[in-house]
């Protein structure tokens, strides 16, 4: 009996101890999670972070159409929304890494259970983590070299903190935050820049294939690349088209199917800086970008960060327009004007430069050394302390390199100073194209090729005119009265007295009607420079550069008569602007390249709004424009008509400075004034005949394919109309062969004074 009695003794001193260390572990957990809640064992994030972690998120540039041009970033991140994935994407990712995740609360009990037979029996079947605690993971990394302990807390701070995720967010809103958090490898942090890096394709247009790749990537993505390690890549894609299938989310005919598709990376880039659409206006915006940062600031005082704070910067750039820009200047270029230089210069030692033979061999040993010291090879080389004789030994001495060409990029050995020498041969080009009415800049090319030449012509580079500037002094002689486009003026020589008592002659490059009465009209489209001689002695270079002013034109000018030939230098983009104010009726619309610009929850933050002014009157700039006309029809820019078949009205100027340096083609049209220059980084550097380096051969063919493919293009709407009249009476003829014969119908006859003191 009493045997029996201490059994039961015993039995009910093992229960109760049994249910007093169950209740102490439970009071001990709930007092450790409570714990952790209150931050007991270390910071938590507070729910203002949760709202807002800080992840570094890229500064995305958009162009007018909507289409992602680039990013600047310290990690390539940018944001999706939920509505913003492929289904696909959202099965695929459930399937391999979460499928209870819509029945959870932000932890998987069966999975922990999972988790704890496989310590026990050592038979491991997965991990236990959800997409939520992966996502706390994410925002809150754990930091490297924690120890045990810490570890073991840190797993318990991310269970409270996917608790609060699950509490405060949607299930859809976790998963794209998680899929907004996660590396990708190859420099893509978040499904947007994966998807653009890997597909160049925006993630709601995954295919289940590529989506199952991506779903695959987030486990290790260095060790599932599909660059660095395809077959392992395959694998594990073909593991989760497997689950896929397995949970009935595709059904196991189509998992077969697709399991036999290859990896396509034929649409694989990094995005960089030096790659992509529009680089160079890219950088030019960045520079930009930087100055608006450092005076714009966010509601806790500090400025915005362009690489950290996810700023969506909304452009001008039409992505179409952009391309087609690009298009042709690689076509122009690498098609047709560098093999033409190339052969034009093969077998002259001294190619590609241009001196007389007394001082080529010192001028052009002043470039090169010029040239070495521009380079970043001299500068981080001076940087170091290498002594000069040590880096003038390493700019001769070969080493393997990259080296551009038309043709594609090649590999090859060669020294520095050799590479310099070959980069010389190359001609440059830039475009810019503007929205007439607005100001807004559609296309922005500043150079053949950003990876190899930095330097942006278009905004950055100020170039000789040549003839381009004259429709300057022609606008004074339009707006004054005095003068009409059918105006006639003796076609001869003339002389502008200096200050120092000397005399001025500009010389023709035609001596077409000489000694003839010509129209101003003739005069311009065919560039001639004896009448701008008589058109400045009578308007002053004062006058000349104050209406260049009003047009937009900030470059130093001199004021000299030469000016009237366009010696000053002026950038592209100064010299669009100011042609865009005879399209736009006499208004200067200083260009624009941004609309707005939103913080990263699409907060506007700052709107642009065009500088306007009024440069001259409508009536002016219609004559101007008739003028102009001249030169596509019967003048310099005639190749449009009868090579490129431009039949609709277009007003142009072309463009060519001395010894051919540079070629400059300025067309207008009712919607759009688009600008292109070529030339050589060197001025030495050029085309040795007229018939070759003249704006109508170098620049103008530029024009004429981007805008064919510009009109070809439905889409855009770009009317080949005509330009609008003024709603005043202009009464005044443009038509000058109809006008000559009215004028000797009624006996009038043009005065021609010889004995003019010209």
């Amino acid at each position: 009996m009493s045997s029996k009695k201490t059994q039961k003794q015993g039995f009910f001193n093992y229960l109760f101890k049994f249910w007093l260390i169950y209740f102490a572990l439970i009071f001990a957990t709930i007092l450790f999670f409570f714990g952790v809640a209150n931050e007991w064992f270390g910071k938590m994030p507070s729910f203002e972070e949760l709202e807002n972690p800080s992840t570094n998120l890229a500064s995305e540039i958009y162009a007018a159409d909507g289409v992602l041009l680039g990013n600047y970033y310290v990690e390539n991140r940018s944001n999706s929304h939920f509505r913003n994935l492929s289904p696909n994407l959202v099965n695929a990712l459930l399937a391999i890494e979460d499928i209870r995740f819509t029945d959870h609360a932000g932890i998987d009990k069966k999975a922990l259970v999972r988790v704890a037979w496989g310590v026990v029996t050592g038979n491991n079947k997965g991990g236990g983590s959800t997409l939520t605690q992966q996502l706390a993971k994410n925002l809150f990394p754990r930091g490297e070299n924690l120890s045990t302990s810490k570890l073991i807390i840190r797993k318990f701070q991310e269970w409270v903190t996917a608790t609060k995720l699950e509490r405060n967010y949607s299930k859809e809103e976790i998963l794209a935050m998680y899929l907004n958090t996660v590396a990708f490898g190859s420099h893509a942090y978040g499904i947007k820049s994966a998807a653009l890096t890997f597909f160049n394709k925006s993630p709601d247009s995954l295919l289940i294939e590529e989506a199952a790749l991506m779903a695959g990537v987030v486990n290790a993505p260095t060790w599932y690349s599909p660059v660095r390690n395809p077959e392992r890549a395959l694998k594990r894609r073909n593991l989760v088209i497997s689950k896929m299938a397995d949970y009935n989310f595709i059904t196991q005919h189509v998992a077969d199917s697709i399991k036999r598709i290859p990896i396509d990376m034929s649409n694989y880039g990094i995005m960089d800086h030096n790659t992509g659409q529009a680089t160079y206006f890219r950088e030019f915006l960045r520079a930009e970008m930087h100055e608006w940062c450092a005076t714009h600031f966010k509601s806790d005082g500090t400025p915005y960060d362009l690489y950290k704070d996810g700023l969506k910067i909304y452009t001008t750039i039409h992505s179409k327009m952009q391309q087609y820009a690009e298009e042709a200047v690689r076509e122009h270029l690498g098609l047709d004007i560098q093999p033409a230089f190339f052969k034009h210069w093969r077998g002259y030692p001294n190619a590609p430069f241009d001196f007389p033979a007394s001082e080529v061999k010192s001028e052009v040993e002043k470039i090169m050394q010029q040239a070495i010291r521009r380079s970043d090879r001299y500068r981080l080389l001076k940087a170091a302390g290498t002594p000069s004789d040590s880096i003038s030994l390493l700019f001769r001495t070969p080493v393997r390199m990259r080296v551009f060409s038309w043709k594609g990029t090649i590999d090859t050995i060669m020294s520095p100073i050799d590479s310099i020498r070959y980069y010389k041969h190359y001609l440059m080009s830039s475009l810019l194209s503007v929205e007439s009415r607005t100001g807004f800049v559609r296309a922005y090319v500043g150079g053949n090729d950003y990876r190899f030449f930095k330097y942006d012509h278009a905004t950055q580079a100020r170039r000789q005119v040549g003839s381009t500037f004259k429709p300057f002094l022609y606008t004074l002689a339009m707006q004054e009265g005095e003068y009409s486009p059918c105006y006639k003026v003796p076609n001869i020589k003339y002389s502008v007295q200096l200050f120092d008592g000397t005399f001025w002659e500009p010389r023709n490059s035609s001596d077409e009607r000489v000694g003839e009465e010509v129209t101003l009209k003739w005069a311009l489209a065919n560039s001639n420079n004896w009448i701008s001689a008589y058109l400045i002695k009578r308007f002053s270079p004062e006058a000349v550069i104050q209406i260049a002013r009003k047009m937009g034109v900030t470059s130093p000018i001199d004021p000299v008569p030469a000016i009237a030939l366009g010696t000053p230098d002026i950038s592209l983009y100064e010299m669009v602007g100011a042609m865009n104010t005879f399209a736009n009726k006499g208004v200067y619309v200083k260009p624009v390249f941004i609309t707005r610009i939103e913080d990263k929850n699409g907060n506007v933050i700052d709107r642009y709004v065009p500088q306007r002014n009024e440069a001259m009157d409508e009536v002016t700039a219609y004559k101007m424009v008739q003028l102009m006309k001249g030169v596509v029809e019967t003048g310099t820019g005639i190749r449009l008509r009868f090579k490129y078949k431009f039949d609709n009205p277009v007003a142009g100027k072309t463009g060519t400075t001395q010894n051919q340096s540079d070629g400059w083609f300025m067309g207008i049209t009712p919607d759009l004034t688009t600008g292109v220059w070529v030339g050589a980084e060197d001025r030495s550097v050029h085309f040795r005949s007229i018939s070759l380096g003249q704006g109508a051969n170098m620049a103008l063919p530029i024009w004429a394919l981007y805008m064919r493919k510009v009109y070809n293009d439905q889409a855009l709407n770009i009317s080949q109309g005509d330009f609008d009249k003024p709603l005043v009476d202009v009464s005044v003829e443009f038509d000058c062969d109809k006008y000559d014969k009215q004028h000797q119908s009624q006996g009038g006859r043009v005065k021609v004074n010889y004995d003019d003191d010209f």
